[in-house]
C-alpha cells in the first residue's frame, strides 16, 4: 500500500512539475526552423535528463547548500525576461548558433528549475532507488511531447508565451522563497514577491521586446530611405 501511494504521489509531482520544463523547453525552440525544433527538444531533453539524474543522486547535499534555491531563481527571472524578449526575433535555417543557444538554455533552465522536481521525487523516494528510476522515467515523456504540444500552440496563439513566461516568473520567486537561508526573510511577503516577480518579468520583456522592433523598423527604414 505505501508503495502505491509514493508512485502515485510520485505521478502526481511529475505532472504539475514538469510542465515548467516543458513551457521553458517550448518558450527556448519557438523561434528556430521546423525541421530544427524537434532535435532541439531532444538534444535538450537528453542533456536535461542526465543533468537530472546527477541532480538526483545528489538531492540530499543541494538541500543543505545555502543560497543553491535563491540563486537559482535569480537565474529563472533572467532566462524568462530574456526568452519573452526574444519573442520578435525569427531565426534563419542557417541559424546554428541559435540552435545551440536554444539546447544550452533548455539544459541550463531545466537544470534550475528540475530543483524541486529532483527533490520533491528524491523525498518521496526515501532512498527506494526503483521509485526514484521511476520517477526520472516518467518525467522524460512528459517533458518532451510537452513541450511540443506547447509549441504548436504557441504558433496558433502567442499569447501563451506570456503565459509561460509568467509561470517561469512565478517560479522563480517560489524558489526564492524556499531558500534555506534567505527564505526565511520572504516567507512572510511570499505572494507579494510572487505576483511582483511575475510582474517584473512581463512589463520587462514586452518592454525589450517593443524597444528591440523600434529599433529594427528604424533600421529597415534607414536602409530603404538611403536606397532611394
Amino acid at each position: 500500500m505505501e508503495l502505491l501511494i509514493a508512485l502515485g504521489s510520485i505521478t502526481l509531482i511529475n505532472l504539475i512539475l514538469s510542465g515548467d520544463n516543458a513551457v521553458v523547453i517550448a518558450l527556448a525552440s519557438r523561434n528556430l526552423p521546423h525541421d530544427q525544433r524537434k532535435k532541439a527538444v531532444l538534444w535538450g531533453s537528453a542533456g536535461a535528463v542526465i543533468l537530472r539524474i546527477l541532480l538526483t543522486l545528489v538531492a540530499a547535499l543541494l538541500l543543505k547548500i545555502p543560497y543553491v534555491q535563491f540563486l537559482g531563481g535569480v537565474a529563472l527571472v533572467y532566462i524568462a525576461v530574456n526568452l519573452l524578449g526574444d519573442e520578435h526575433k525569427e531565426v534563419s535555417c542557417e541559424g546554428a548558433n541559435s540552435f545551440r543557444g536554444a539546447i544550452k538554455t533548455i539544459i541550463f533552465a531545466d537544470l534550475i528549475m528540475s530543483l524541486d522536481n529532483v527533490l520533491a521525487i528524491a523525498g518521496v523516494a526515501d532512498g527506494h532507488i526503483g521509485l526514484l528510476i521511476f520517477g526520472l522515467a516518467l518525467s522524460v515523456p512528459l517533458v518532451v511531447f510537452g513541450s511540443q504540444l506547447l509549441m504548436k500552440l504557441m504558433d496558433k496563439y502567442p499569447i501563451i508565451i506570456y503565459i509561460g513566461a509568467a509561470i517561469l516568473a512565478w517560479t522563480a520567486a517560489k524558489m526564492m522563497v524556499a531558500d534555506a537561508v534567505l527564505g526565511v526573510w520572504f516567507k512572510p511577503y511570499a505572494l507579494l514577491l510572487e505576483a511582483g516577480v511575475t510582474l517584473f518579468v512581463l512589463a520587462f520583456g514586452y518592454w525589450r521586446k517593443k524597444n528591440a522592433a523600434a529599433k529594427d523598423h528604424t533600421s529597415v527604414s534607414g536602409e530603404n530611405n538611403h536606397g532611394t
